[in-house]
């Protein structure tokens, strides 16, 4: 509120300033924003394709390292099994060959520990690190539990590194099988990872490793990852690799820094093993940030030259702008005929003379609409000047309602017309001003008699109760208007009125050179029919079944014989209302309310004679 409050309370010119200054902030923050958003997610996307790219070359190198490494120790288990002269021979050439490999194990299984029927070792550096048979039969229980996987006929790599102070790997294989494929024994390789690590370089800002189904990293750029046996089980990108049914995917994701990095995956397809590279997103995005910075210093050095830019061109503009907002205060209160006149040939000038016109055009209009209102109920002459009011016929439902003076040829007859006239429009304002207190509609005067409707062209919801409210505010305005009166001149006023509800036909009914707003339909027709059963039946209002059926509960009525309408097959029931259930003074009963609308108690129910018979009482 206090802001709103420093806005309102500064001068034009600073308003001027303001918003030129907020929009050329909007602007460019939106332009520094979208540029570095697509340049980000550029970035990001290359960052994404490029560690797939090296998780899946790194995958392929170590797949084609660990088929290598299989067949060479399947070829060695196969030796070493067999019996012939240089059989030792050829077992030290496998590790000449490959000093990598230190250690070749067949073992069988015996309970709950592991026989090793068969060994070999690299003696060379065996003897280097004075390591003995004894010291790998030691590490190998360490790993027993792991290697029994094996027997499952499934591969298995375990770090084993600390045993032997550098990074080794032991895989161990099914071997040996019986006629039914069950193994009898396995090989176990020890190997170091010299070969191996040199696919996970350290680089700047990726970070490439590879893990086992247990989260247990297998190789890692930096190799006290790998001696400490670390395990990265609790990073989101290792989980979505070893739940995922995919050989690759992606993940942006939070480490235990805080810091968001872009991780990929790619599974080897051999014992669970799987490479992932990250790299993180404040290293990648490192230009983009720079650029941010760059574009925010260019921001405020072109903020600094618009608002001294701003603040000399604003004193040219700013006493027009003034002059048309006084003039905008005297259109609020009425006068539409504004004495200005446009100060230049600009944009200005040009809105200064299309708001004189525009006074012009307001002024216009009011009296339009004044003298519209007049001849047309003022609730349409509204929705036609804002095009509310459709062209041709829309289908509603609505509240008809018919009144007439009883006996209103007798009366005219003995009165001037001048006399008439006066008379009428006494009446017809009161009972107009009825209508129109409870949303209705005066639709058309007929002689004496009034159409109106409530739910056309706008429905208030509750627009049969506001009919029968409008009629019920007719009869006190009738007896009030009655009052004093009596005579030749000045006779007694009765009226009858009938209301009927249902589907109507709404719209501009006329011809091209003249037009008016009305409803059309059976509802309507019936309406007419019941306000003219009043005189018969000896009451003032009468309503339908369907009406009736709208305002149960709301309104004190009493049914009424039925009536054989012209053009209805079946029988109508109609009801009088007597008053609303709320009003503690309303009658109890058609006695009271003929006495208090001093109609003749005995009344004679009988059917129209004329020429046209429009209903008929029923029995």
């Amino acid at each position: 509120m206090n802001v709103k409050r420093f806005f309102s309370k500064l001068k034009i010119r600073a308003k001027l300033i303001s918003i030129i200054s907020l929009i050329i902030i909007t602007s460019l923050t939106g332009m520094i924003f979208f540029a570095s958003y697509f340049f980000k997610d550029d970035t990001k996307i290359r960052a994404v394709e490029l560690n797939h790219k090296v998780a899946e070359v790194t995958s392929l190198i170590m797949l084609t390292d660990f088929t290598s490494l299989v067949e060479k120790l399947n070829l060695m288990g196969n030796t070493m099994i067999q019996q012939f002269p240089q059989k030792v021979l050829f077992t030290d050439l496998f590790f000449t060959n490959d000093k990598n490999l230190l250690y070749v194990g067949i073992a069988a299984r015996k309970g709950d520990r592991l026989l090793f029927e068969n060994a070999i070792f690299n003696k060379s550096y065996f003897s280097e690190n004075k390591l003995t048979l004894a010291n790998m039969n030691t590490i190998n229980a360490l790993y027993t539990e792991s290697f029994f996987a094996a027997f499952n006929n499934e591969a298995t790599v375990q770090n084993v590194s600390k045993s032997f102070n550098v990074p080794v790997i032991a895989v161990a294989l099914p071997f040996q099988k019986n006629p039914n494929q069950s193994v009898l024994s396995i090989i176990i390789g020890y190997v170091k990872l010299d070969k191996f690590l040199r696919a996970f370089p350290a680089r700047d800002i990726f970070e490439t490793f590879m893990v086992n189904r247990k989260g247990d990293v297998m190789a890692h750029s930096e190799g006290k990852v790998i001696l400490s046996h670390g395990n990265f089980l609790n990073l989101p990108i290792v989980v979505e690799m070893l739940k995922s049914r995919l050989d690759n995917g992606q993940k942006r994701y939070r480490d235990a820094d805080g810091s968001y990095r872009l991780g990929s995956f790619k599974k080897i397809g051999f014992s669970g093993l799987g490479v992932i590279a990250t790299v993180s997103e404040e290293k990648a995005f490192a230009a983009v940030y720079k650029i941010q910075r760059q574009n925010i210093l260019i921001m405020i050095i072109v903020l600094t030259l618009a608002i001294v830019i701003v603040y000399f061109f604003s004193k040219t503009i700013t006493t027009p702008i003034i002059r048309l907002f006084r003039a905008t205060r005297e259109i609020e209160e009425g006068r539409f005929r504004v004495d200005i006149t446009p100060a230049s040939e600009d944009e200005i000038g040009e809105l200064t003379r299309s708001f004189v016109a525009m006074g012009l055009g307001l002024e216009e209009r009011e009296k339009m609409k004044e003298a519209f209102g007049k001849f047309v109920n003022k609730e349409i002459a509204e929705q036609v000047l804002k095009g509310g009011v459709k062209l041709g016929g829309e289908r509603k439902t609505a509240t008809i309602f018919f009144s007439d003076i009883r006996s209103f040829t007798a009366i005219s007859e003995k009165l001037e017309p001048e006399e008439v006239v006066e008379f009428l429009n006494q009446y017809m304002t009161r009972m107009v001003n009825c209508v129109n207190m409870t949303r209705g509609v005066v639709d058309k005067f007929i002689g004496d008699a009034i159409m109106a409707v409530w739910g056309a062209p706008v429905s208030y919801g509750n627009d049969t109760e506001n009919a029968v409210n409008g009629a019920l505010m007719m009869r006190n305005e009738l007896m009030g208007f009655n009052k004093g009166r009596g005579g030749v001149k000045k006779p007694i006023i009765r009226i009858g009125c009938g209301i009927n509800t249902g589907p109507v036909l709404a719209g501009q009914i006329g011809s091209e050179e003249r037009m008016e707003y009305t409803v059309i339909g059976d509802t309507v027709n019936l309406a007419s029919r019941i306000e003219q059963l009043n005189k018969p039946f000896g009451t003032d209002i009468l309503i339908s079944e369907e009406t009736c059926h709208l305002i149960k509960g709301i309104y004190r009525v009493e049914p009424m014989r039925k009536i054989k309408v012209k053009g209805k097959a079946e029988a109508q029931q109609i009801y009088a209302v007597l008053g609303r259930n709320d009003d503690p003074d309303s009658p109890k009963n058609l006695s009271e309310l003929r006495g208090l609308l001093g109609i003749d108690a005995n009344v004679n129910i009988e059917n129209p004679v004329e020429e046209e018979v429009k209903y008929e009482i029923l029995e």
